[in-house]
């Protein structure tokens, strides 16, 4: 099984921690979606012995698109490509672009369901006015509680995104957004730390002095109580910041942290089959003009047996099922499997990690720190 990832590449306005691609002008839509579907259409036969189990609209915010310009791209996709009876089908929304929407007596959730979409994950990010205003976000907090009051009625499988580690956000008041966001009956929540990147706003005010820096102890805090809180609802910690009910777990996300292969479509969108991992240029006009002359604007790397243990060992620490030892002597050979034993056995001893079944997996005191412990995992060189 497949999947497809649509990068939609605008933007109402720019969110202060965000180094994604995207565009806050709407000049070039209309040709941004017609180069979708030439791509769509180019790059067919990469997944031609496949079904496509998952399609997913991510960006930017695939919500400023229309129901008829969703439709037009889904259609291109099942002219295109061979799919699954039900595909998981997501489209990634910010509550203003939901919340009251209505077009003669259907609402906006209904047009969704009838082209097609069976799962919203929704930007919430925070309930709280302060939060929001900080990360320069477009909605306001009641807005995104009536959008998840409207959105449950119509949708039963709704995700959203939870940001923690807010500078001046107490524990208290991170408590109580993942109290309002159980009390609306969500099944999956995906939350993420407050990241300063490179060249955002929010790395620019925090160094003038104008926002508070992040605190890494806080979000550690943060982290711990989101996973208490979740845990005790019912909720899976399936992956390091993906929590989801029994049955409600992302397949689309699922599938990048299995290595399934999956299909990127549009600027910055990247690919990867088993061998090869590409990305597209990331440049709004570049990427038109390339896909206007059927020149497919793609660069990529042939992963070695070194890069494909690396990305195992990420993905799998991050993730419930772990790393299979049997699996890395079996794909990578014995010499990867004892020097993976030999850099964990400290990481064990910590009571960071341990081994079940086989597996290689982290504790719950390791799991705030799974990106680094993997990254001592890594093999640089064999020799």
């Amino acid at each position: 099984m497949s999947g497809i990832y649509i990068h939609i590449p605008f933007c109402k306005q720019a969110c202060f921690y965000c180094d994604f691609h995207f565009s806050t002008s709407l000049k070039k839509k209309d040709a941004l979606l017609e180069a979708l579907a030439r791509e769509l259409e180019l790059r067919k036969d990469e997944l031609q012995n496949t079904a496509i189990e998952t399609i997913y609209f991510g960006g930017g915010t695939p919500s400023l698109l229309s129901i008829t310009e969703l439709q037009f791209l889904i259609s291109k996709i099942d002219a295109n490509y061979k799919l699954i009876e039900t595909p998981e089908i997501t489209l990634e929304a910010n509550p203003d672009d939901l919340v009251s929407v209505k077009k003669e007596s259907k609402t906006i959730f209904e047009d969704y369901k009838s082209i097609g979409i069976n799962r919203l994950s929704i930007g919430v990010q925070s309930f709280f006015e302060t939060d929001l205003k900080l990360m320069n976000r477009a909605h306001n907090a009641n807005q995104a509680k009536a959008c998840l009051k409207e959105a449950t009625q119509h949708f039963d499988n709704v995700s959203i995104d939870l940001i923690y580690g807010i500078p001046n956000a107490s524990n208290t008041s991170w408590i109580e957004n993942i109290e309002i966001a159980l009390s609306y009956n969500i099944r999956h929540i995906s939350s993420y730390a407050l990241t300063v990147e490179p060249k955002t706003a929010l790395e620019s005010f925090i160094k003038k002095g104008l926002i508070k820096n992040v605190d890494d102890a806080v979000a550690q805090q943060q982290f711990y109580i989101l996973i208490d809180k979740l845990e005790s609802a019912g909720f899976i910690h399936y992956e390091l910041s993906n929590f989801g009910k029994s049955g409600y777990f992302s397949k689309n996300n699922s599938a990048y942290w299995q290595g399934k292969p999956y299909l990127g479509i549009g600027p910055s969108a990247h690919s990867f089959n088993g061998e090869q991992r590409s990305w597209n240029v990331r440049n709004n006009s570049t990427y038109i003009k390339s896909i206007q002359q059927n020149i497919l604007p793609i660069e990529s790397e042939t992963l070695s047996t070194t890069d494909k243990y690396n990305e195992y060992i990420m993905t799998g620490l991050r993730t419930i099922w772990g790393v299979s030892i049997e699996r890395v002597a079996k794909n990578f050979g014995e010499n990867y499997k004892k020097y993976l034993l030999e850099q964990s056995e400290k990481y064990i001893l910590q009571q960071l990690l341990y081994i079940d079944d086989g597996k290689l997996k982290t504790t719950k005191k390791g799991k705030f720190l799974s990106d680094g412990i993997a990254s001592s995992l890594f093999k640089i060189n064999l020799c």
